[in-house]
């Protein structure tokens, strides 16, 4: 298998052009890789948006009675900060990592539709930057990022900003479909001579489940955001129940989008840790065939489970079992994916570097949150707990303890193959332990405040409920994150300049993304690569002991 790899240098012309026509070359570029780092950098901006409205959130419920944020403040920071974190840092995050990454792992020169990849991150922009445009009008909308009827009818949300948060939704939500698509037409389309689906790197093979839901989900959501414009400026009732619409048609294709969005958060990271795992523990990944079949019964069982957030509106009980029985039935696929990280490791030279360390905190909080998980899918037991803060414990746990340790993983594994330089292993040890030990302070105390009734989406409370002391921890570990973040961000800007040398292979890895310079050149592969096995850079290591005799 010939793989040349030639790196152009930059010519004193290239090298000293002004920061106008880099900005140019950014801004109007369609390589793939240059958009999948503004969709990464994009995120981590939002991130720190949200992370400070978050901030503000835990500071108003630090004491019963205080007044430190109006009501309406308050609701309003809580729709843009779960908007924020699902639209504007999840998906694209992982949809950037995605755009870099995939191409590299099949062989292919770029995206299958450049130019449709260009137009995704810049909808997906225009999208954030018109639901923050609400401010504008007075102050975001006060919906809830579910935005439930009639909440958002003009009788109860009588300002323009709900109109901006929906209509920003409906651009970013188009410019995520034709993402979903193009990693489609790329990964099915544009694969290396001899790379069979079997054949595909995991964190590839996610991606194209990712891309099969979010082609399935997104519509409907974009379907009823223009329902709502219709209803709140030419005089639809599609959820005003009192001109014989219905609040739960707006609940049941909002959840058919909101649990599929669930794993298209999680499905990318299960594919970064599967990359990272074998190559840390120096094995291969245990049951690949079996992993790979739990991955798409994830995709589709996924897509009927979505009433379970809907226990408590009086569905019938034959409802309730259905959608009881679909809960439970996707953790049997997602325990399968978990017992094979763990056999991958088992027996395995394991390296703490710092993928590996986020990695391995990925698997303890995505274990406590797939349990408590387990629980809400019980309908007596959700009954008891539904819109409490358990709820929030719970859905924080899997979304930031399972996607954002995963996600982290994930940028130190490949950042040195996007910028030549290695991130800072000291640093990111700091930031680790402060994010650990921060996030089980912050979300672990929800449950607990959520088992004795506090509901969700209050902003303020009574001093003699026994919630207070649960929500000062809370409050106390979302201030220890902060650092941790703070030193993420330093961390990929200094590395930059001061970060050593990556070389083209600094982990010792087994797919092709590797073999090529770090960074890539425009073109990635000067000759595309024929490939024999699972491990094509294992068989160019070790010609005498190949994948493919294994196969």
């Amino acid at each position: 298998m010939a793989i040349v790899d030639v790196q152009p240098k930059l010519t004193p012309e290239r090298a000293t052009l002004p920061w106008t026509a880099v900005l140019h070359d950014w801004v109007t570029t369609v390589d793939h890789k240059k958009i999948g780092i503004m969709y990464v950098l994009m995120a981590v901006v939002f991130l720190i948006i949200a992370g400070c409205e978050a901030i503000l959130i835990r500071l108003q419920l630090f004491w019963p009675h205080s007044d430190f944020i109006a009501p309406d403040t308050f609701n309003g920071l809580f729709t843009m900060h779960g908007t924020t974190m699902i639209f504007f840092v999840g998906m694209p995050i992982l949809i950037g990592i995605g755009n870099f990454v995939v191409p590299l792992t099949i062989g292919a020169r770029d995206m299958a539709f450049p130019r449709l990849n260009a137009l995704g991150f810049w909808a997906t922009l225009f999208g954030g930057i018109l639901v923050y445009f609400s401010y504008a009008t007075g102050g975001a909308p006060a919906t809830g990022w579910f935005a439930y009827a009639p909440l958002t009818e003009h009788t109860f949300a009588r300002s323009s900003a709900t109109d901006f948060w929906a209509l920003g939704l409906i651009v970013s939500g188009i410019g995520t479909t034709t993402g979903g698509i193009n990693f489609l037409a790329t990964i099915l389309g544009m694969r290396a001579p001899g790379m069979a689906l079997s054949k595909i790197p995991f964190f590839t093979w996610t991606m194209l489940w990712t891309s099969v839901q979010i082609v399935i989900a997104l519509p409907p959501l974009t379907a009823i955001l223009i329902m709502i414009l219709l209803d709140r400026n030419l005089g639809a009732h599609f959820f005003d129940v009192q001109n014989g619409g219905s609040a739960y048609l707006w609940q049941h294709l909002f959840w058919f989008f909101g649990h599929p969005e669930v794993y298209i958060l999680i499905l990318p990271v299960f594919g970064m840790v599967s990359e990272i795992i074998p190559v840390f523990s120096r094995k291969v990944l245990f049951g690949y065939e079996f992993m790979a079949a739990a991955t798409a019964a994830i995709a589709f069982i996924s897509l009927g489970v979505w009433a379970h957030h809907m226990f408590a509106v009086g569905m019938t009980r034959t409802q309730d079992m259905f959608f009881a029985v679909t809960s439970l039935l996707v953790s049997i696929p997602t325990g399968i994916k978990f017992f094979n990280w763990l056999a991958t490791m088992y027996g395995g030279r394991i390296s703490f570097a710092p993928p590996m360390l986020f990695a391995c905190g990925f698997l303890s909080m995505f274990l406590i949150g797939g349990l408590t998980g387990i629980m809400l899918a019980i309908v007596p037991f959700n009954l008891q707990v539904t819109d409490s803060y358990f709820v929030v414990g719970h859905f924080h746990w899997v979304l930031i303890g399972g996607t954002l340790f995963g996600t982290f993983a994930g940028i130190y594994y490949w950042y040195p193959k996007a910028t030549g330089r290695m991130l800072s292993a000291r640093l990111a040890q700091w930031q680790f332990w402060l994010l650990y030990v921060g996030f089980i302070l912050t979300f672990g105390p929800m449950h607990i405040s959520g088992m004795l009734g506090m509901p969700r989406r209050i902003y303020t409370y009574e001093a003699d409920r026994g919630w207070a002391i649960w929500n000062q921890l809370t409050t106390l570990g979302a201030i220890i994150q902060v650092p941790s973040f703070a030193i993420f961000v330093y961390n990929l800007i200094a590395s930059l300049w001061v970060g050593k040398p990556a070389g083209d292979d600094p982990w010792d890895a087994w797919t092709l993304e590797w073999t090529t310079t770090s960074p890539p050149p425009s073109y990635n592969f000067e000759e595309i690569p024929t490939v024999h096995s699972r491990r094509p850079l294992w068989d160019l290591k070790h010609p005498e002991d190949p994948d493919s005799k294994y196969e």
